[in-house]
């Protein structure tokens, strides 16, 4: 497959989640009562459209996206059915629609592509440095599976591996599984130390050597996985955040849409086979979905999760003060939080064009 398919895929994978997520708003916005103008596949030209009762529903020429227009999304137009006279309740559910929608399809997209999955594998201990002092059945053995490691669940292979080597403390917080019961190192934390590794060098770590659990892959487990793996996802978003704000990581690790198409193109050329190409694709796609619906949500102005946050305001000083936050207020952070995403993204786009070059 050539690089232009690889590329076209990743955008339409792009705009296919945006759509998604308008969708939802659209959809729980229509059972809420709420009267739907438009919902649009595609931004730009118009290529098609059809009215259905009140709703026109368009296909647009450039498959980066969509919307939902609701009547009174932003301002009271006197419509009683208009977004902003419907009850709080009902507005939290048409916000957070669209992000449970992305949540939705990434796991059922996991779902299908773990139709076929041999086995499931996670991370246990394989072995110990030299010097460890926590070999033992008070402490760590080889086969421990790992559970959670400073407070971050090891749900896939991969992850203790990723937070062990993130971590930056002195000592760590440990808890595996052991015969099917949790074993947490609570009398003895595990200290960072200096060992010789296996191939004779000196390094700084915990001296816990990871190798690979794996589990069969029944109809159950085929079910259970797939749920672990979207919440791996949603922790792995946290893990970022955390990383971000502590200074683990910076503004120059952030992705954006340039970024992620050229993560998706890159995914397809090194992949063996076509089969192999569209599955590597399909399982980021589903990672991008759970990273957009989990975004959306935070409370920031401009996202979902800004208008869910000025809901709730709103409802408070209604309670204390018998009047909603005058919308001039809500307007003005709004325009701010806009102005400061955009401002990122434009960073973030800079900084994934200039890495193409290098």
């Amino acid at each position: 497959m050539s690089t232009i398919i690889y590329i076209f895929a990743a955008i339409l994978i792009f705009g296919f989640l945006i759509a998604v997520h308008e969708l939802g708003h659209c959809i729980v916005a229509k059972l809420c009562g709420v009267q739907v103008n438009e919902y649009a596949i595609g931004m730009g030209p118009l290529l098609w459209q059809r009215q259905y009762g009140e709703t026109l529903y368009s296909l647009r020429a450039f498959p980066v996206g969509g919307y939902c227009a609701m009547e009174g999304e932003d301002e009271d137009t006197g419509n009683a059915r208009s977004f902003v006279r419907q009850k709080p309740w009902k507005k939290f559910l048409i916000l957070v629609a669209g992000a449970f929608m992305n949540f939705l399809t990434g796991v059922v997209i996991i779902l299908i592509l773990y139709s076929g999955a041999g086995a499931f594998l996670t991370d246990e201990i394989t072995g110990f440095a030299d010097g460890f002092p926590l070999e033992g059945e008070n402490g760590l053995m080889t086969g421990d599976v790992f559970y959670k490691i400073d407070g971050y669940r090891t749900y896939l292979r991969g992850d203790a591996s990723l937070f062990l080597s993130y971590h930056k403390g002195d000592t760590i917080d440990l808890t595996v599984i052991r015969d099917g019961q949790k074993v947490t190192l609570n009398d003895f934390p595990m200290t960072r130390q200096t060992y010789t590794g296996q191939n004779g060098e000196s390094y700084n770590g915990f001296g816990l050597y990871v190798g690979v659990h794996a589990e069969e892959a029944t109809f159950l487990n085929r079910l259970r996985y797939t749920w672990l793996n979207a919440l791996d996802f949603v922790q792995l978003v946290r893990f970022s955040l955390v990383q971000l704000f502590t200074g683990g990581a910076s503004v120059k690790d952030l992705t954006g849409p340039v970024g992620i198409v050229s993560t998706m193109t890159q995914m397809g050329e090194q992949s063996e086979t076509a089969r192999d190409a569209v599955e590597n694709i399909l399982y980021f796609a589903a990672l991008l979905a759970v990273n957009l619906a989990v975004m959306n949500l935070l409370p920031f102005p401009a996202l979902d999760g800004g208008r869910v946050l000025f809901l709730v305001l709103d409802e408070i000083s209604l309670l204390l003060f018998h009047r909603p936050v005058p919308e001039k207020y809500q307007a003005a952070v709004n325009a701010v939080g806009m102005a400061a995403l955009l401002t990122l993204m434009l960073v973030v786009t800079v900084q994934d064009v200039l890495k193409l070059f290098q």
